[in-house]
Parts: C-alpha cells; structure tokens; sequence
C-alpha cells in the first residue's frame, strides 16, 4: 500500500495552481486569496507590534538620558564643590591636637607585637621538637 504524502502549499502556490488548473480553480482561487489575506494580516500585526516597541524603546531611551543628565549636573555640582569641602577638611585637620597620641598608640602597638614574636620564638628554641618517626629502641625499661 502506497501512501501519497500529502505537501502542505502556500496560498501563494494555491492561487498561482488553482489559476492553472480549472476544475479545482475556483476552491483553490479562495483557498489561495483568503490565505494570502490572513499572511497580509498577521505581517501587519507584527510590524505594528514592531513599531510599538520600538517607540517604546525610544522613550525608555528618553528616560534614561534624562535620568543621565540629572546624575551629571549633580556630580558637577560636586565636582564644582571639591576645592571648597578639601579646604575646609585641611583646616579641621590642622586644629587637630590628637594626631602625636595616635601615632604613639601605632608605635606602641607595633612594639608589643614584636616583642610578643621574640617571646615566641624564644619559647619555642627552647623545647625539642617531636620526632616524625617512630623511636627505633624500645622506650620502657628492661626488668
């Protein structure tokens, strides 16, 4: 038993086949003029679907530019700003009486930790270190 596949056509072929041919003519002309109408259909719908985000993008665009333009006129303002704020944490920093503890605190911190690191080491000289291997003479006595 033979089966014959049936090829699925466009409606282009249909129309273009159903002009050739005038027994099946007619049912293919419609066949043929309605597909090309529901392609027409769904072409348009996806270019107007097309055009809508890309207009929706181009506002979104919009948005951020501005959104851009507001953060740069700020950090200008800032940046404009800058010598005046440095100027004003110098002075505060040289009205500062604190700074001769702090670096003695810092001295003496770092002097304790190297005396700590000596103890250490010293401490550790002066006990054995274990052996890895197992001893080779029996340790315990003979009776």
């Amino acid at each position: 038993m033979s089966e014959m596949a049936e090829t699925r056509m466009s409606p282009r072929e249909r129309l273009t086949r159903g002009l050739t041919y005038s027994a099946v003519g007619p049912v293919d002309v419609t066949r043929g003029v309605v597909g090309l109408g529901v392609q027409s259909a769904q072409s348009t719908a996806s270019e107007l679907r097309r055009r809508y985000r890309k207009g929706r993008l181009a506002r979104e665009i919009a948005t951020a530019q501005e959104a851009i333009a507001q953060e740069l006129a700020a950090a200008q303002q800032v940046v404009a700003n800058l010598p005046q704020v440095l100027q004003e944490a110098r002075r505060s920093q040289r009205r500062s009486k604190l700074r001769p503890w702090v670096i003695a605190g810092g001295v003496t911190v770092v002097v304790l930790a190297g005396g700590a690191a000596a103890f250490s080491v010293v401490r550790r000289s002066w006990q054995p270190e274990p052996s890895l291997r197992p001893p080779s003479v029996e340790v315990q006595p003979r009776p």
